[in-house]
């Protein structure tokens, strides 16, 4: 087994305390801090959820973890890539540039550390089309 793709290695950024001991914030509880702040910016979609990012669930390694990827430069600040899908007909890059306001500050508040980066890819554009099916009124339609 590759020591690569090995549950131990899975990373983690570490608090120092000098009296109680290290405190550890796994990358995967700050990607999902990052994923519910940006779905509470209004105009965002989903995070990922393509189908490419529904492929992707079926591997245990990949490159973005539903949507979002952290990792730490080499200060320990975060640095975070997300994926967004957004409502038709928003100004993308406000909704964007608000989503990376949101999840600065809820990142920086919950787990005292600084953020450095956040990449925002806007990956599609979500309508919300009836279908045909929610049109069809039964009482007024005869065969």
């Amino acid at each position: 087994m590759n020591n690569e793709h090995s549950e131990t290695n899975v990373p983690l950024v570490s608090e120092e305390t000098k009296t109680l001991g290290d405190i550890q914030i796994n990358f995967n509880v700050v990607a999902n801090i990052v994923r519910i702040a940006a779905l509470e910016v209004p105009g965002v979609a989903t995070v990922g959820g393509g189908l490419v990012d529904g492929i992707a669930d079926m591997f245990p390694q990949k490159k973005f973890d539903r949507g979002v990827r952290v990792k730490a430069d080499e200060v320990g600040d975060y640095i975070i890539d997300i994926k967004v899908i957004l409502k038709f007909g928003v100004e993308l890059a406000h909704v964007a540039e608000q989503a990376q306001h949101r999840i600065i500050e809820q990142v920086e508040k919950m787990t005292s550390r600084s953020v450095s980066l956040v990449n925002v890819i806007v990956d599609g554009v979500k309508t919300t089309e009836k279908t045909q099916n929610e049109d069809w009124d039964e009482e007024t339609h005869t065969d």
